[in-house]
């Protein structure tokens, strides 16, 4: 019988082009991956995968393969979501997920849901990479920039970003002028875990030049290292403004504003659970601006 894993393994790297990205998409090391495609040409018979110097292309069997492993992915992530859907509508949880560093801002608001809903218990899912919600990774999210169209939700607030540096790196170096200026400073930015974000586009566009200090994985960690004075970076304005030891040297940026959504699922959209929260957030709204914005 044909080992899922094995379809899954080859879906990554026929969506990511490699298998370094494959392995970093599935948070299993490389070797795991080549493993898989090899034990799923063997149980097939033939090739799936040609290896290119650009990294990996299709065969022509593999390419008449995809769309039945991505069929099988579909009805995978149908399963588990209904699973995952009937696992939790007795119990009455809710699994929001949301970038980590908003957590502690939501939290006052989430207090006052829980107080009118006792019935209902909400658990944060935190995570900087986007989960995949029609697979039950999680019941809500709060998330700004693209979504995926299965998704169903409503705006709650806008993304502002602006770019921040700490005092201390101001009394050392010096603040940019301008943007132009970035390009004479020491950047901070994302590493290849989040090499697709807004953010590395951006800076790569603005200030291609500039000399990294450090790359990280997540927003927290941005923040961290702003607040170290390693660096200049590009900060969600909710956050970095109430920060006493940073400086907005100039924004927002428009290139990086986005909109904030709460989403879910059609079929999680209908719950009483989820209503419920989405009802609470909408009369909220002025809450969530403040908090989001």
């Amino acid at each position: 019988m044909l080992d899922w894993d094995h379809l899954r393994h080859f879906l990554a790297v026929a969506r990511h082009g490699s298998t370094i990205a494959a392995a970093r998409a599935l948070g299993v090391n490389q070797s795991t991956v080549q493993r898989r495609l090899m034990a799923l040409e063997a149980q097939l018979g033939q090739p799936v995968m040609t290896r290119t110097p650009a990294g990996y292309a299709l065969t022509s069997f593999g390419a008449l393969l995809l769309p039945q492993a991505e069929a099988v992915d579909a009805a995978v992530k149908r399963l588990m979501r209904q699973a995952g859907e009937a696992a939790h509508i007795e119990a009455g949880l809710i699994r929001v997920t949301c970038p980590e560093p908003i957590v502690p801002r939501l939290m006052p608001l989430i207090e006052r849901f829980q107080a009118l809903h006792p019935e209902f218990q909400v658990e944060f899912v935190t995570s900087d990479r986007y989960l995949d919600l029609a697979r039950g990774d999680a019941d809500v999210a709060f998330r700004s920039g693209d979504t995926d169209a299965d998704l169903i939700g409503r705006k709650i607030a806008d993304s502002v970003w602006a770019v921040y540096a700490s005092n201390a790196y101001v009394d050392r170096r010096g603040a940019p002028a301008n943007v132009a200026d970035l390009a004479r400073h020491s950047l901070v930015t994302f590493d290849e875990t989040l090499s697709q974000h807004r953010v590395v586009a951006w800076l790569r566009e603005v200030a291609g030049e500039a000399h990294v200090a450090a790359r990280v994985n997540s927003v927290l960690g941005l923040l961290q290292a702003v607040r170290s004075g390693i660096g200049i970076a590009p900060l969600p304005a909710n956050i970095a403004d109430a920060d006493p030891a940073l400086v907005r040297l100039f924004g927002p940026v428009p290139e990086l504003a986005r909109t904030w959504k709460l989403l879910t699922t059609r079929a999680l959209r209908r719950t009483a659970r989820v209503s419920a929260l989405f009802d609470f957030v909408a009369n909220e709204r002025q809450a969530i601006e403040a908090i989001l914005s």
